[in-house]
């Protein structure tokens, strides 16, 4: 029994040693195995929280809410706007001095206002060329002027006789031009008498009543309160002589009569209402003061 024993028991223990040295070699080279597992499941992990990230970021920038201007950004564009602004009447004729008005100016207004609610017959007729008196070259008080123009209003003035009519009519913009011009006339009318013709503080009703009561020779006022006069037959045309427009004066604002939209308008229909018959039939001459 010794002898079986001495024979071989080192042998096993040669031989079990190896089996315990190979299986601590192949515990290492299988625990890494074991270990690259969770390593990409983190790898995947990270990648997923990373994606709903962007997907986040995209959601709010299509989200966000419009940028504010800066103040200096919305000067600029002020800015920008006032540069594209049309120029008014006041910007032009302030840095430029104002020309006399001419037969030209009154002819091509009437033409553009009238092109289309005219025929083209209708339009040639409305030439005004022999109806214009000399035109004021802005040197002429109101007086100096209608004595150019009216160098026989003494005979004129006694010749007229009849009532709710003038023969001379001046024409502006306001019931406070009405008033200067009236008080220019003092050494041009002689005895003739003036009326005003405007609708502030004045009834049109205690105008007729003026009108009716004796003769006038001299009306001066606005298109408007003139035309509604003419409509309700408290005036008529028919001793019409003279028309003379307050053509070259002009407001605080450097506005003449006709700048105006609401008196241009005004205007035209004055003309209509029988002073463009007149000046076809040669009875009346229009005079730009």
């Amino acid at each position: 029994m010794g002898d079986d024993l001495g024979d071989e028991w080192w042998d096993h223990e040669d031989a079990s040693e190896p089996e315990e040295e190979t299986q601590q070699e192949r515990q290492p080279t299988e625990t890494p195995k074991t270990e690259a597992k969770p390593e990409k499941r983190k790898g995947i992990a990270q990648k997923t929280v990373k994606a709903k990230k962007k997907k986040k970021n995209e959601q709010k920038e299509c989200i966000s809410p419009p940028k504010t201007e800066t103040e200096g950004e919305k000067s600029a564009k002020l800015k920008k706007k006032r540069k594209k602004k049309k120029k008014t009447i006041t910007d032009v004729l302030s840095s430029s001095e104002p020309k006399p008005g001419c037969p030209a100016d009154l002819q091509n207004m009437v033409t553009k206002y009238f092109s289309d609610k005219l025929s083209v017959v209708e339009q040639d007729e409305l030439k005004l060329d022999s109806c214009f008196l000399t035109s004021n070259d802005m040197t002429h008080s109101l007086s100096s002027y209608l004595k150019q123009v009216c160098p026989k209003w003494s005979k004129i003035q006694k010749q007229h006789t009849e009532n709710s009519s003038v023969v001379l009519l001046i024409v502006c913009s306001s019931a406070l031009r009405t008033i200067e011009l009236i008080k220019q006339l003092t050494t041009f009318k002689g005895e003739a008498k003036a009326i005003k013709l405007f609708a502030k503080h004045i009834k049109i009703e205690e105008q007729v009543k003026l009108l009716q009561k004796g003769v006038t020779h001299i009306g001066v006022g606005t298109p408007g309160r003139i035309s509604a006069l003419i409509e309700r037959e408290g005036l008529n045309l028919q001793a019409l002589k003279y028309l003379v427009l307050d053509w070259n004066w002009r407001d605080q604002k450097l506005r003449r009569m006709l700048d105006i939209p609401e008196i241009k308008l005004d205007f035209m229909k004055l003309l209509e209402s029988g002073i463009l018959n007149g000046c076809k039939e040669d009875r009346v001459k229009i005079g730009l003061f």
